[in-house]
């Protein structure tokens, strides 16, 4: 049996490495192709790539996967099975049609909750305490295959999308594993989605990172956990951007009613507590622009900060 592999993230990686070692007849990899990244804009091989590379697979980087270009060289393979994880583009019908057992998709959440490109940051973002992972046959709309299995993940309160990223594809990869052999044997039992339970994850947007003071402090918190370690949560302070990494879980504390939101009501070593729309959050973990990430304590000696400066509006 040959099976093509398609995926980008490192969310990929570990079931394509399950694929390997459990000796399943893997004939090559697609991802997409290597992008500008960092300060100096390097070219980047994604993570797949530099997996499947290590396991000896000829890869192919396609721009556009609905080109009839990139479906004839799928077709090429031969593949009696395709497998996707976080390969990030919409399978054409041409391509869906090419392998005798289908195509199915390692899918970072519990569908039909969080269909789309951003499962794991926005079920943190939106104060989730589970999710998980579901295998699903791929079709032409957007994760609206029949789901052919699914585990569960609990979200705990230390997660970041960086942690829920890890457990989340070790999860993928484990169940994998475990369907593979029904899926060769004709032995699924696909379970048709409920779209009207249908929730949506978008790719998240530059204004997604932006923090709005206003909300609450346990929505300003999930927002900074779900959006480390890759963008991070950002704010202006002197009309500069400020990048908040990590922040403490809101007590029951709610200041002052006639404190306007993003105000700074205390500064010290222990963090700087900003009121909030509804509660204080401690910000434990900085950026200011042009600096490094860095924690409160190390960063306020130099800063200029006290108590009544105010977070939020824009660039000067």
């Amino acid at each position: 049996m040959r099976i093509v592999f398609m995926g980008t993230p490192e969310f990929a990686v570990p079931s394509l490495r399950l694929l390997i070692e459990q000796g399943y007849n893997v004939v090559a990899a697609v991802s997409q192709p290597d992008r500008p990244k960092g300060r100096k804009r390097m070219l980047t091989p994604p993570p797949l790539k530099e997996a499947a590379i290590a396991f000896g697979l000829p890869v192919l980087q396609p721009e556009r996967m609905r080109s009839p270009e990139a479906v004839a060289a799928i077709a090429e393979l031969q593949p009696d099975l395709i497998v996707t994880a976080a390969y990030g583009q919409i399978l054409p019908k041409a391509l869906l049609e090419i392998p005798r057992l289908g195509c199915i998709n390692v899918h970072g959440s519990l569908l039909p909750c969080y269909r789309g490109g951003a499962p794991i940051q926005r079920s943190i973002i939106n104060g989730e305490s589970m999710t998980g992972v579901t295998i699903m046959y791929m079709a032409e709309g957007l994760d609206t295959g029949d789901m052919i299995s699914r585990v569960e993940v609990p979200i705990t309160d230390e997660d970041t999308s960086g942690t829920l990223f890890e457990k989340l594809s070790a999860a993928g990869a484990e169940l994998l594993g475990r369907t593979m052999p029904a899926i060769i044997a004709g032995e699924v039992q696909a379970e048709p989605q409920r779209d009207e339970l249908a929730t949506y994850a978008p790719n998240l947007t530059r204004e997604d990172e932006r923090i709005d003071w206003s909300k609450s402090a346990i929505s300003i918190y999930n927002q900074i956990r779900g959006l480390s370690p890759m963008a991070g949560a950002f704010t202006y302070l002197n009309g500069e951007v400020f990048k908040v990494w990590v922040s403490a879980k809101p007590s029951g504390s709610k200041g002052s009613g006639s404190t306007a939101p993003g105000t700074v009501v205390a500064v010290s070593a222990s963090g700087i507590e900003v009121q909030t729309g509804d509660g204080i959050l401690t910000l434990l973990e900085i950026q200011p622009s042009g600096k490094r990430v860095m924690t409160v304590a190390d960063w306020l000696p130099g800063a200029r900060l006290s108590a009544g400066a105010v977070f939020g509006g824009g660039e000067a």
